[in-house]
C-alpha cells in the first residue's frame, strides 16, 4: 500500500498531467481561476504564476529544487498566491504572458515561465528557471521572495503596480488586426532568397544550433520548386530531409522525431517527442516523397505515423500530446545504448559489427557513456564500402532494429502526456489522411477518421469546440488555433473521400470563427473574448513551432473558396493577408506559412477535380491514389456520392456534375477551362497525370 502523501494541494482535482505532477508539492498551488484571483485580492498579495508542461525538462528540475523544497514553499505560501498553468491547456494565457515576459526580461523567455502579477493580473517580474538559492549566475527563489515581499510591504509597491499597468497598456495598444494591401507576388521570391541564405547546405535546416525541424519552411520551398524549378529549393529541402533522418533527432528504433537537436548536425536531441512536430514532419516527408519519389522519404513518413498509431493513440480515437525526454530520472536513458548492451542483444558476431559501425555505436559513446544512434552515410554508400548487397544489408539492419525495439520495450518508458488536444489532433488528422490517400494505406485513413469522430463526440459541445480532453473530461473553450487546425484536417478528410459530414462540420466551425473571432474588416483574434481573465484579446500572425492560427485558417478559407466557389471565404482570406503584410515586409522568415498561402492565393490555374461516384462507388480507390500520389502545386478534390443533397446544397455547381450513364465520372477543370466528362478509367488516369504536369 502506497504511503500517504505529506502534502496535497488544489491541483489534485485537475486533469492535466502537468498540474497533477505538482499536486503533492508543499506549495499551496491554485489552478488559474477566480478562486485564486479572489484570494489575491482579499489577502492583498502578489500572484506567483508558473507556466510549464508535462514533458518540460527544466520544469521538472525547478519543481524538484524549488517547489518540493519546504523552505521555498513556506515563503511562497506566506507571501504569494501561487498559480500553476499547463501551457498546453491554456495556450491563450501562456502566449499572452510570454509576450509580457519578453518586455520584462533581458534574455529570451522559455519554460518554465515564472511571473509575478498584481492581484489585477498585471505582470511586473518574469524569469525562466530559477534555483532555490542565489548563485553566481542566477537569482534564487528565496532571495526573490524576500525582496518582493519587502517591496510589496512598502511604499515602493506602487512602482510595481505602475510597471504592470504600463506593460499591459503597451501590449494592448500593439494589437494589430487590419491591413490595406495584400503582399505583392514578388514577396514570394524574396522570401525564398532569404531562406536560401539562412539554410545550411551541409547539414540541412537553418544555420546554427540548436536546430529545430521547422517542417513548414521546407514545405514552402517544395512548393516554390514547383513554381520556378529553382534547383536550390529542392536541393536544400532534400538535404534537410536526409540529414534529419541520419541524425539522432530521429528515433531509428521506434520512429518519430524529438523536439530539437542541440547541435548543428542533428546528432544530440532534446529527447521529448511532441505530437505537433511529428504531424508537421510526417507531412513534410510525404511531400518530399511526392516530388522526389525517394523511398527513404516514404519510409520516414510511414515510420512516424506507425509510431503515432502504436504509442500515441487512444483506444477510442484521438492522439496523445507528448512523450518526455526523461526516464528513471535521466534524460535520454530510454533512447540510448551501451556498446556491450547492443552486442549482448544482437550477438557477438560480424553482423552486429555492421550495425554498430553504421549507427556509430562505440565503447566510449557520444552521450554520457551511452550511444545515440545516428549515421553519417546513406545505406548505399555503407553497403558499397562493405562490399555487401544494399538490400541484404537493409534487411539485416531492419531485423536488428526490431530486436533492439523489443529489448527497449522492457525498459521503463518515458512519461506519456495523454491529453488529447484538438489543435494538435487536427494537424495529425491532416497528415494521416494525406498519407493514407497517397500510400493507399487504409490504417492511416481510419486513424484520421476515428480521431475526428472522437473529437466530435467528446470535445464538441453545443456547437463549440473544446481545447483538451483527458480521462473522460473535456475542458477549456477552443481558440483560433484549435478551430483552424481541426478545420484543416476535416477539409482534407473530405477531399480524400471520407464524406460530406466532414465538410459540413468544417464549414460550421468556419462560421463560428467568422461570427465570434473575426475582427471587423481584419484578421482573427486568438480568443472569443468571453474569458475576462485573459487581459488582452490578441491577434497574432507569427509562426512558431506550429504555424499561426491565422496562417492555417487563411489556408482553410482559400481551400473552401476553391471547393465551394463562395466568395466570402476569399474575402476573409484576403483580410488575413492584408493584416499580415507589414510583418512580411519586415521579417518574412517568421511568417513562412503565410508565404505558402501567398503561393496558393496567386496560383493562376488551380485544378479542381470532381469524382462523381456511381452507386457502387467504382474506381474510388484507383482515382484517389492517382490524385494524391504526386505533388501538384495546389489542387482541389471532391468525391461526390449519388443523391448527396447536403453536398449539392454546400456546392451548388455539383448538381450538374453527376455520373454519366451510371458510371463513375471524372470532371477536371483547370482555371476556367473544363474537360469533357470522362468515364473511361484509362483516360481518367491519363488526364490526371496531364493535369499534374501542366
Amino acid at each position: 500500500m502506497a504511503e500517504p502523501k505529506k502534502f496535497t494541494n488544489r491541483l489534485i482535482h485537475e486533469k492535466s498531467p502537468y498540474l497533477l505532477q505538482h499536486a503533492h508539492n508543499p506549495v499551496t498551488w491554485f489552478p488559474w481561476g477566480e478562486e485564486a484571483f479572489a484570494a489575491a485580492r482579499a489577502q492583498n498579495k502578489p500572484i506567483f504564476l508558473s507556466i510549464g508542461y508535462a514533458t518540460c525538462h527544466w520544469c521538472h528540475v525547478m519543481e524538484k529544487e524549488c517547489f518540493e523544497n519546504e523552505e521555498v514553499a513556506e515563503l511562497m505560501n506566506a507571501y504569494f498566491i501561487s498559480i500553476k498553468i499547463d501551457r498546453e491547456e491554456r495556450p491563450d494565457i501562456d502566449s499572452l504572458y510570454m509576450e509580457f515576459a519578453q518586455h520584462l526580461m533581458t534574455g529570451s523567455p522559455g519554460w518554465p515561465l515564472n511571473l509575478l502579477l498584481t492581484p489585477t493580473l498585471h505582470p511586473f517580474f518574469a524569469a525562466t528557471y530559477m534555483p532555490p538559492y542565489t548563485n553566481q549566475h542566477l537569482l534564487g527563489m528565496v532571495d526573490l521572495i524576500e525582496k518582493i515581499h519587502k517591496i510589496w510591504d512598502s511604499e515602493e509597491r506602487e512602482s510595481l503596480i505602475e510597471r504592470g499597468d504600463k506593460i499591459v497598456s503597451l501590449i494592448k495598444s500593439d494589437v494589430h488586426t487590419q491591413g490595406s494591401q495584400i503582399p505583392k507576388k514578388e514577396k514570394i521570391e524574396n522570401h525564398a532568397e532569404i531562406l536560401f541564405q539562412l539554410a545550411d547546405p551541409v547539414y540541412g535546416g537553418l544555420h546554427g544550433a540548436p536546430k529545430f525541424p521547422i517542417g513548414y519552411q521546407w514545405n514552402f520551398l517544395i512548393h516554390e520548386s514547383l513554381r520556378y524549378r529553382d534547383p536550390r529549393s529542392l536541393f536544400l529541402t532534400e538535404r534537410t530531409l536526409e540529414m534529419m533522418h541520419k541524425g539522432g533527432i530521429y528515433d531509428h528504433i521506434g520512429g518519430g522525431f524529438s523536439r530539437y537537436s542541440v547541435d548543428e548536425r542533428w546528432i544530440v536531441p532534446h529527447f521529448e517527442k511532441m505530437l505537433y512536430d511529428n504531424a508537421i514532419l510526417a507531412s513534410l516527408y510525404l511531400e518530399g516523397w511526392k516530388v522526389a519519389n525517394k523511398g527513404l522519404y516514404r519510409y520516414v513518413c510511414t515510420d512516424i505515423l506507425n509510431y503515432i498509431i502504436r504509442d500515441m493513440t487512444d483506444k477510442n480515437g484521438g492522439f496523445y500530446s507528448a512523450e518526455d525526454a526523461d526516464s528513471e530520472g535521466e534524460e535520454g536513458l530510454f533512447y540510448t545504448w551501451k556498446y556491450d548492451e547492443v552486442y549482448k542483444i544482437l550477438g557477438d558476431n560480424e553482423e552486429t559489427g555492421y550495425f554498430c559501425e553504421y549507427y556509430q555505436i562505440t565503447k566510449e559513446g557520444n552521450f554520457d557513456g551511452r550511444n545515440i544512434l545516428h549515421t553519417p552515410e546513406d545505406l548505399q554508400t555503407f553497403a558499397s564500402k562493405k562490399n555487401k548487397d544494399p538490400q541484404w544489408l537493409g534487411n539485416l539492419l531492419t531485423k536488428q532494429k526490431q530486436q533492439l525495439f523489443l529489448a527497449r520495450e522492457q525498459r521503463v518508458h518515458p512519461f506519456k502526456d495523454d491529453k488529447i488536444i484538438s489543435s494538435w489532433n487536427g494537424l495529425m488528422i491532416f497528415s494521416m489522411a494525406e498519407a493514407g490517400a497517397a500510400f493507399e494505406n487504409q490504417t492511416f485513413i481510419d486513424a484520421a477518421v476515428k480521431a475526428a469522430l472522437f473529437i466530435k463526440e467528446n470535445m464538441y459541445k453545443n456547437n463549440r469546440l473544446q481545447r483538451r480532453w483527458r480521462e473522460g473530461s473535456s475542458q477549456f473553450m477552443a481558440g483560433l488555433d484549435e478551430y483552424a487546425c481541426l478545420i484543416r484536417g476535416l477539409i482534407t478528410l473530405f477531399e480524400i473521400g471520407e464524406g460530406t459530414d466532414m465538410l459540413s462540420w468544417a464549414i460550421e466551425m468556419t462560421k463560428t470563427l467568422y461570427e465570434d473571432f473575426k475582427s471587423e474588416d481584419g484578421a482573427f483574434y486568438q480568443t472569443d473574448g468571453l474569458d475576462e481573465s485573459v487581459l488582452i484579446r490578441k491577434c497574432t500572425f507569427q509562426d512558431g513551432a506550429e504555424p499561426s492560427g491565422n496562417a492555417i485558417h487563411c489556408e482553410n478559407l482559400l481551400r473552401l473558396y476553391r471547393l465551394t466557389g463562395e466568395s466570402h471565404y476569399l474575402a476573409q482570406a484576403e483580410d488575413i493577408l492584408k493584416a499580415v503584410s507589414p510583418y512580411i515586409d519586415s521579417y518574412s522568415i517568421g511568417y513562412c506559412y503565410h508565404m505558402l498561402n501567398l503561393i496558393r492565393y496567386y496560383q493562376q490555374k488551380p485544378v479542381r477535380v470532381v469524382v462523381a461516384l456511381n452507386q457502387s462507388q467504382d474506381l474510388k480507390k484507383l482515382l484517389r491514389g492517382h490524385l494524391f500520389q504526386k505533388l501538384q502545386l495546389f489542387r482541389y478534390v471532391i468525391f461526390a456520392g449519388m443523391n448527396d443533397d447536403t453536398l449539392a446544397d454546400l456546392i451548388p455547381s455539383l448538381k450538374n456534375q453527376i455520373p454519366v450513364e451510371g458510371k463513375t465520372t471524372l470532371y477536371i477543370c483547370q482555371g476556367e477551362t473544363c474537360l469533357e466528362p470522362i468515364t473511361d478509367p484509362e483516360k481518367m488516369v491519363q488526364e490526371l497525370c496531364a493535369a499534374r504536369t501542366d
